[in-house]
């Protein structure tokens, strides 16, 4: 049963939100500002945080920033206005899926379902990807650069995952969008902001020219023969 600390400053909402994922069979904890929610999530350990933007005492994206700088635990952000997006955005703190207010209830779990799932994929025993010096275990949800290991977010992982599966093939953003976010409504200059952090660790574990923008395409893993 995996658990959610769902971060809402409005009552009617938060509970809400708590009774449909209890519906589903997730434990959850609640905060209704940030520093509540950064108490919570450093003592609960949560396996996903639902995450608005507009809260009191520490907003959103403090939050976020705090959460990635510890760790890698999923990050659904949620947000009632475009301007906070494209702040979210903009600085790259890398949420692993985005929810826009007005939403059904039943969309949240299903995020979350995916989300999770990505993150703890329950599927069958998967090869190794190789790629120069990355090594990608898709099974022990595990990247490596030189027996290096690289700290990922969930979305990172898949995004690194899809590409070394075709080394030297170039990738629109639609298509790693949809590797990533399958089943999310996520605009495709969200897959900018994961690549750039992505490579950002590539670069600090020693592999600076691996991952390389393809100018009016995408991206790919640039490994030379």
């Amino acid at each position: 049963m995996a658990l959610v600390l769902v971060v809402e400053d409005e009552p009617e909402i938060a509970e809400i939100l708590e009774g449909y994922l209890r519906r589903d069979g997730y434990r959850t904890e609640r905060a209704g500002d940030g520093r509540s929610a950064l108490n919570l999530y450093r003592a609960a350990k949560p396996d996903l945080i639902l995450l608005d933007i507009q809260i009191p005492e520490l907003d959103g994206l403090e939050v976020l920033r705090r959460v990635r700088s510890d760790g890698n635990t999923p990050v659904i952000m949620v947000t009632a206005r475009t301007e906070d997006l494209d702040k979210l955005l903009g600085l790259e703190l890398g949420a692993d899926d985005y929810i826009t207010k007005p939403f059904s209830p039943r969309e949240v779990v299903a995020r979350v379902k995916a989300v999770l799932r990505r993150a703890h994929p329950a599927e069958g025993p998967k090869p190794v990807l190789r790629a120069g010096l990355l090594e990608v275990d898709a099974e022990q949800v595990v990247a490596r650069v030189g027996g290096v290991r690289l700290e990922l977010t969930p979305t990172e992982f898949r995004l690194l995952e899809a590409l070394a599966r075709s080394p030297g093939r170039a990738f629109s953003r639609a298509e790693l969008l949809e590797a990533a976010h399958p089943d999310s409504d996520a605009l495709e200059r969200v897959v900018d902001v994961h690549m750039k952090n992505l490579r950002k660790k590539l670069e600090a574990a020693g592999a600076p020219s691996l991952l390389e923008t393809v100018r009016g395409v995408g991206y790919r893993l640039w490994v030379p023969a």
